[in-house]
């Protein structure tokens, strides 16, 4: 395979990913209620669900190395590893209890 070939299915694995990163992100936060966004101390659900659906129409237009490309992609990892898991521990999802007191007393 020429080097060239391989360069462009490594950048469209990588485009791949990007994108299902992000799409994974947009569809999480149009997914959980608005209340557990500020009861987590983050974002409000709009902000995020902007944000991450920008994120998901940058990287295709602007290309993963340009700097919206690269700052899209920290944004949906930041959704992703900082948002999801608080917003999920309000809102009673997997691993969370919803605010719910599970203890015996």
């Amino acid at each position: 395979m020429h080097i060239l070939q391989l360069e462009g299915v490594v950048t469209q694995g990588l485009l791949l990913a990007a994108l299902l990163l992000q799409g994974f992100a947009f569809v999480h936060c149009l997914l959980q209620p608005a209340a557990a966004f500020p009861v987590a101390g983050k974002w409000t659900k709009t902000g995020w669900s902007i944000l991450t659906g920008l994120a998901l129409v940058l990287v295709p237009f602007f290309g993963l190395l340009s700097i919206f490309g690269v700052g899209a992609i920290i944004a949906s990892i930041v959704y992703i590893v900082d948002v999801r898991p608080a917003v999920r521990e309000v809102a009673g999802g997997p691993g969370g209890s919803g605010g719910r007191n599970t203890g015996r007393w």
